[in-house]
């Protein structure tokens, strides 16, 4: 058997996995639940097939591992793994009929997140199949560009944990009501960025090894990226429903991208 063609059978096993779960607790929050794992377990099943002797693949295995690593604590510290669904699935259920719900939750929540996640990986078939491609120069830098990604996806996840800590304590009366301080003045979702171009160096690694960045495997951190886009729109007019406030930070800061403030921002003592 290939490694393509195990990864996409495991893919496979997943969808059906956690589709199934979902029916049986009415709960569709599995996806969130195994989204930190099986990216890097799909890496490190082509640098298996390559013996565990390809330098490249075993790098984009450590990687994957690390990230896969930092975002299943954050995940789990914030009770993801409690059987605590997520906050957006039970407001998009309240906005459809049962049989809508049901079609989204098997081809969108179950099928097309998890194959997003199987091709956010295929960056290491790519390389996998180009592995007389030595080591190179390109790939340091690449791994450099990466772990300073997660470095930054680190420290925008532990702003936010601390602020909603900080938010917790002091009560209802707390200001501000949502985070506009640290990496979140100059992005409205740091950690998504952070999240995104993590993927977008994977797929370099991939197209270093093949002498090209014309490759099928972007397709992976492309759909990704709609994906984020998709989520933060959704995500963001919930917010704006409970802080009118919102508006102006949106009118000031850059959606995703770390970007200066367009105009002084207001006092996020006092905003």
């Amino acid at each position: 058997m290939t490694p393509l063609l195990t990864v996409i059978l495991l893919a496979a096993l997943v969808v059906l996995g956690v589709w199934i779960a979902s029916l049986i607790t009415h709960d569709h929050s599995w996806v969130d639940r195994i989204w930190s794992i099986v990216p890097a377990v799909y890496v490190w099943v082509f640098a298996g097939f390559a013996g565990f002797a390809d330098a490249r693949l075993d790098v984009m295995g450590v990687l994957t591992a690390l990230w896969a690593a930092r975002l299943t604590f954050n995940f789990a510290r914030k009770g993801g793994y409690t059987g605590t669904e997520d906050y957006r699935w039970p407001i998009l259920r309240a906005r459809m009929n049962r049989w809508q719900f049901e079609l989204f939750n098997f081809f969108f929540i179950s099928l097309y997140q998890n194959v997003i996640l199987l091709l956010i990986a295929l960056p290491a078939y790519t390389a996998y199949e180009n592995r007389a491609t030595p080591f190179g120069p390109l790939d340091v830098v690449i791994a450099v560009v990466f772990l300073g990604l997660l470095a930054g996806e680190t420290i925008s996840d532990q702003q936010q944990w601390n602020f909603h800590a900080a938010k917790k304590a002091g009560g209802p009366e707390f200001r501000p009501r949502f985070l506009q301080t640290g990496l979140w003045r100059f992005s409205r979702h740091p950690n998504f960025f952070f999240e995104q171009a993590q993927w977008w160096a994977l797929f370099f690694f991939g197209a270093v090894a093949a002498g090209s960045v014309l490759q099928w495997t972007v397709a992976g951190a492309v759909l990704l990226t709609a994906l984020f886009i998709g989520s933060t729109i959704f995500t963001e007019s919930i917010t704006r429903s409970k802080y009118p406030e919102y508006a102006d930070y949106q009118a000031t800061t850059s959606p995703i991208i770390p970007w200066p403030p367009r105009r002084a921002a207001k006092d996020p003592v006092t905003a």
